[in-house]
């Protein structure tokens, strides 16, 4: 199996982030859509399941080098929710370019509707045959195989609607750590282009994320929530 450029296989699916642990979630969770051209609607988690469903078997790629493999998600297509929820409500002459993604944790996204907008990109609620659990992003999350993970916003609660690139800060740890721009996250993020980072060209981090990936792995496994493991593979 040939896998993007920089990427590096790993036997499981570890928890990914550096938000802490993960939130907890409402006893009736719903994801907010809104934004400039769109008065606000609240879709129910359980709402979802009125969509089309699909199953997909894809990768994970990690922007910090790893990869995990054969993943089966299972949820509803963002294109669908986007084409029969989403576009009938916009005011007429509303232009949307770009989208914000926001989790409970309060990690956003940002992500061009385009790219959303392809058939593999998943609101999932499921994951290898079972409902998601905390460190992957339960009760929803978006999953967007062809882009690198930080577009695959995990704990999905608001889809924030916008007619040109935002400016936001992915999570509110790093509101003031302005030395990390220039590892700003890439707007297009697709991996095949080893589009990881705005202003620093993918060969260069590549070195140092591989050295990183084992403290990444346990750091997070520490932050995982009580009683969950990583997903293991063969």
């Amino acid at each position: 199996m040939k896998l993007p450029p920089g990427q590096i296989e790993l036997p499981e699916f570890p928890r990914f982030g550096l938000g802490g642990r993960p939130p907890l979630v409402p006893a009736d969770p719903r994801i907010t859509i809104g934004g400039g051209m769109l008065d606000d609607l609240s879709i129910s988690a359980a709402g979802l399941a009125d969509l089309p469903r699909r199953e997909l078997t894809a990768d994970f790629h990690c922007v910090s080098g790893w990869t995990a493999t054969d993943l089966r998600w299972e949820g509803v297509a963002f294109r669908d929710l986007y084409e029969r929820v989403v576009a009938p409500r916009l005011r007429p002459g509303a232009r949307v370019t770009h989208v914000v993604l926001e989790g409970l944790d309060h990690y956003r996204a940002v992500a061009v509707l385009e790219d959303l907008l392809d058939p593999d990109v998943l609101l999932a609620d499921r994951l290898d045959g079972r409902p998601l659990d905390l460190d992957h992003g339960a009760p929803v999350r978006l999953v967007s195989p062809k882009q690198y993970g930080f577009i695959s916003t995990k704990h999905l609660a608001r889809i924030e609607l916008h007619p040109s690139e935002p400016r936001v800060r992915y999570h509110p740890r790093w509101q003031n750590h302005y030395g990390l721009q220039l590892v700003k996250p890439h707007p297009r993020a697709r991996v095949w282009r080893e589009e990881r980072h705005r202003y620093l060209p993918g060969r260069v981090v590549r070195p140092v994320y591989h050295r990183l990936i084992t403290r990444f792995r346990e750091i997070n496994a520490r932050l995982a929530a009580p009683g969950q493991r990583p997903r293991s593979g063969a």
